[in-house]
């Protein structure tokens, strides 16, 4: 005999659901063994193997080509760069493999230019500058690691006592008076945080080690540190562009509705969403992300606003990958009922931004100062008619990079010290601006488009974008 039992409703829809997720959680296990037990990730750039040895043979042509046309270039013989670990010197990272991630106890740098010293003419192989580190490793052969075995007695406020790691110094003193170069570069500098790298304590040990005939011939290396972390190679260009189609890539398909639904999606969601895109890439990014919403007629969307139809969207995002920033700022147009494009008054603030940096990537060229291209592009903006700002940046090893930079949204007039450097070849710049342009489809109201895109510039000194620049608003549909 057949015997019916009665199942309530409720019973039975709790017990479908489990059964559904057992059903998916079965998938999931069994999915990675069709693919020999693992799901092959997406890694646009290769392992990080891959990465490092691209990398390393970056940092084996920077050392034996940029540095030493740049020791001669600043008149420097010698460059020694003390620093301790977890206090190192801004220009580390431009000096060493990307398997080396700290100084170790009291790492010491000497590059001696030995042609320069005799009067030699440099051959561009690398053999010139000496290259040796004291208390680091040879960093894949490219420096000559020397070590001292044994520490040394010292005096300190009449007490005796051994400072641990102070032995480097004797070994360093040892290699300048062997070399006795008439210009020793130091990290100094009251303009620039890259180039000033050398804390009072390492500068004081420094001179009571080398003598007073030494330490008489230090001079502040501000130029020097500046270009070399400044300077980027072709290969690097290259690398970039598949960089920048990356966050092209991702930027689009944030701005489209496979991401955004209006009325549902919050800004905190893309902020969100990106940082996770990037990170499930095996990469980063040097800052948050930010979103923000203008909306037409509300003069303050509030902290994290819901995106609406009829929103025009900005966005702020960055990644980093083989030792390389970028720094993006993007617009989108959240399409009303029935809109196929944007309103032409918003098309049009897009092109005023546009003309901005069409300005901007005119004026930009080697030999010239920040300040001058600040000025420069305000005079041709005021002319055009055009109300905006310029706020334009270096980038590469750093996001906000070794260099002269252009305005900062608060100094317009110029920047002391910082504006006053110059730019040189193989500098890339992140172009940074805002135009505010009355849009009359929303009465009038001003709309801020605010645009950043990164360029590059080869030994010709002539930018252009690292792949394109945004010409047209994202819509979302």
């Amino acid at each position: 005999m057949t015997r019916l039992v009665s199942v309530p409703a409720s019973s039975l829809r709790r017990a479908l659901r489990a059964s559904a997720r057992r059903l998916v959680l079965a998938a999931l296990l069994v999915a990675p063994l069709a693919l020999g037990g693992q799901v092959a990730p997406r890694r646009p750039f290769g392992t990080l193997r891959e990465q490092a040895d691209i990398q390393q043979r970056w940092l084996e042509q920077r050392l034996k080509t940029v540095l030493p046309a740049l020791m001669r270039k600043h008149g420097v013989d010698a460059w020694v760069i003390p620093m301790r670990e977890y206090n190192e010197d801004p220009v580390f990272s431009s000096l060493v493999s990307p398997t080396t991630f700290a100084a170790r106890r009291r790492t010491i740098y000497l590059f001696f230019d030995r042609c320069a010293a005799a009067g030699r003419t440099d051959p561009g192989d690398g053999s010139c500058v000496e290259r040796i580190a004291f208390g680091g490793t040879s960093q894949g052969g490219l420096y000559e690691a020397r070590r001292a075995m044994k520490a040394v007695e010292a005096d300190v406020g009449g007490r005796q006592a051994e400072l641990w790691g102070d032995e480097q110094w004797q070994v360093l003193k040892a290699a300048i008076d062997e070399r006795n170069p008439r210009v020793i570069a130091i990290n100094t500098s009251r303009t620039f945080a890259f180039t000033d790298g050398l804390s009072s304590g390492e500068r004081d040990g420094m001179t009571e080690a080398v003598g007073p005939a030494h330490a008489a011939r230090f001079r502040p290396a501000e130029a020097l540190a500046l270009d070399l972390i400044a300077t980027r190679l072709p290969e690097e260009v290259a690398f970039y562009d598949k960089l920048q189609a990356l966050v092209w890539e991702l930027s689009e398909r944030m701005f489209s509705n496979a991401v955004v639904r209006p009325g549902v999606t919050r800004t905190s969601d893309l902020v969100w969403w990106w940082r996770q895109q990037v990170n499930d890439l095996g990469l980063g990014t040097w800052f948050q992300p930010s979103i923000e919403v203008q909306r037409r007629g509300v003069a303050d969307v509030g902290e994290d606003p819901i995106i609406q139809r009829g929103d025009v969207l900005h966005s702020d995002v960055g990644i980093t990958a083989l030792g390389l920033n970028t720094d993006t700022q993007h617009n989108a147009y959240v399409l009303l009922p029935g809109e196929t494009q944007a309103p032409a008054g918003l098309t049009a603030a897009l092109r005023n931004a546009n003309r901005l940096q069409d300005i901007q990537m005119e004026e930009i060229r080697p030999g010239k100062s920040g300040n001058q291209v600040l000025a420069a592009s305000r005079a041709r903006m005021a002319a055009a008619g055009i109300d905006g700002t310029f706020y334009s940046h270096p980038i590469g090893k750093h996001g906000h990079g070794s260099g002269p930079i252009i305005g900062l949204w608060d100094y317009q007039d110029g920047v002391p010290g910082r504006g006053d450097a110059l730019i040189v070849p193989n500098m890339w710049y992140s172009i940074e601006l805002q135009a505010t342009t009355p849009v009359p489809e929303w009465g009038g109201q001003k709309v801020r488009m605010a645009q950043e895109e990164d360029m590059v510039m080869g030994a010709d000194g002539v930018p252009r974008w690292a792949i394109r620049r945004q010409d047209r608003l994202f819509l979302v549909r």
